[in-house]
């Protein structure tokens, strides 16, 4: 009987593990996208709209997990972004592209970064490809990832 009962609690722990475990991701998986240039009327200007790839649509609304470099923007504010690349390096400064930054979206309570902290974040993956006021990528409900 005892023997049973631990079979059954491994078999469940088994089970269960997949439903809460997250996905890896890399910066290199954030490069399955195209970009195409297109004119918004609302703000009279050219932005870069994506078009992603099979590999990143899989991964929309699905726990991930990366690891990158944190800039508070306006951290008073809740704004966070997560990097390929150091802020002299990022996006902002014209040396990477969009596919390169994380808009995160961190739970209440969390700790405060230090610019080029560098950090894995887990959260919910949003694919953004509409809303110029937010980046192509957002974790929802992110937060620091220890494994």
């Amino acid at each position: 009987m005892r023997n049973y009962l631990i079979i059954t609690v491994l078999a469940m722990i088994l089970t269960l593990e997949p439903a809460f475990a997250q996905t890896a991701i890399t910066w290199e998986t954030l490069r399955d996208v195209a970009f195409t240039e297109k004119f918004s009327e609302e703000v009279d200007a050219y932005f870069l709209f994506p078009t992603f790839g099979k590999s990143l649509m899989a991964l929309q609304g699905k726990e991930v997990y990366i690891t990158g470099y944190m800039i508070p923007l306006d951290p008073a504010s809740g704004i966070h972004i997560l990097s390929a690349n150091t802020y002299a390096n990022c996006f902002f400064c014209g040396a990477a592209g969009p596919e390169s930054i994380i808009e995160l979206h961190l739970k209440p309570g969390h700790k405060a970064f230090k610019m080029d902290e560098r950090v894995a974040i887990k959260g919910k993956l949003k694919l953004n490809s509409l809303n110029i006021y937010q980046c192509n990528y957002v974790l929802q409900e992110a937060e620091v990832y220890i494994k």
